[in-house]
Order: structure tokens, then C-alpha cells, then sequence
């Protein structure tokens, strides 16, 4: 993997889909006849609310509709202009954040540094790193979040940080 400097884009030619579908999962109906409590759960994406409300595009927090212990597990879609530059930026005070992107290409803030990533690019942040996520693509992004589960409120967890990605 290397770094192209003048636009601190991450380049690795493994990691270029040449093609990827939209995450689609079908609410599965499970029958179980041995009458035990099954050590799984199954959802969709769909069977958790979308946390951005009015917000253009959809972010879903899967670790409750899971019943994680845990893992946290966040889907989130992003259209074109969305995100957090002009706004905010956030850190943590434990959690460990890896940020995978599914399709489309989204600028990621990390501190002082801004990159690219396309497809299949996974970027892991630490706790104390300040980071935002911006779409500037014309299509649509899909990224997923895997973090450590924060019992209780997670947003104990969030300092945000004002003004952090001038436009």
C-alpha cells in the first residue's frame, strides 16, 4: 500500500473491486424445531431504525437488534454532500473505530490528514483520533462501522469536536 503525498490518497492496486453490488439482506424467516435457545440472531439492515432521521441517506446501529454483547455494528449510506465537513468531527474516549467502505468513494478526515477510499478500503481509528467521513462523489457511498460495544449510552463515550472539517 502506498500514499500518493499530494493528495494523501491511499492507493493499493489489490484492493480495487471491479465490481460491487448494493448490500441487500432479505429478512430471513428462522424455523427451529429442537425447541433450544439459539446462540445467534439474524436481521436485516432493515429491522433496526435509521438514526439520521431527515438527514439525506441512512446510518443503522445493528448491535441491539443483535443482542451483541460485544461487537457494535453500524451500516451507514451516504449520497452525495453528506457527512461531516462544514460540521463536526468526533473522538473517543475507548473505542476503537474500523471503518470499511463498501461501495463508492468517501474522503475520510483522521486529525490533520485527509484520504481517499474507494471499495474495499478498511481504515482502523483510535480512540483519540479526531475523524469525520464526507461523500463528494456524485453517486452514493456505503460504508460499514465495527467498533467494540460501549455498554450503556455509547454517547458517554463521544466528545465532538465543532468546526472540525472547514468547508
Amino acid at each position: 500500500m502506498t500514499t500518493v503525498e499530494s493528495t494523501k490518497t491511499i492507493v493499493e492496486p489489490r484492493m480495487h473491486a471491479t465490481r460491487m453490488s448494493r448490500l441487500r439482506v432479505r429478512s430471513l424467516r428462522i424455523v427451529d424445531t429442537s425447541g433450544a435457545m439459539a446462540g445467534y440472531t439474524i436481521i436485516s439492515v432493515t429491522d433496526v431504525p435509521d438514526v439520521l432521521g431527515d438527514y439525506p441517506g441512512e446510518m443503522r446501529m445493528l448491535a441491539q437488534g443483535l443482542e451483541s454483547e460485544q461487537v457494535a455494528l453500524s451500516y451507514r449510506r451516504m449520497p452525495q454532500h453528506t457527512g461531516g465537513k462544514g460540521s463536526y468531527g468526533h473522538f473517543h474516549k475507548t473505542q476503537e473505530e474500523i471503518y470499511f467502505v463498501v461501495s463508492g468513494n468517501l474522503q475520510f478526515k483522521l486529525g490533520d490528514v485527509v484520504v481517499e477510499a474507494g471499495p474495499g478500503t478498511a481504515i482502523r481509528v483510535a480512540p483519540e483520533v479526531g475523524r469525520s467521513v464526507w461523500n463528494d462523489e456524485p453517486g452514493e457511498a456505503e460504508l460499514v462501522i465495527v467498533s467494540t460495544r460501549i455498554a450503556g449510552d455509547a454517547r458517554e463515550d463521544t466528545d465532538y469536536v465543532p468546526d472540525f472539517w472547514p468547508q
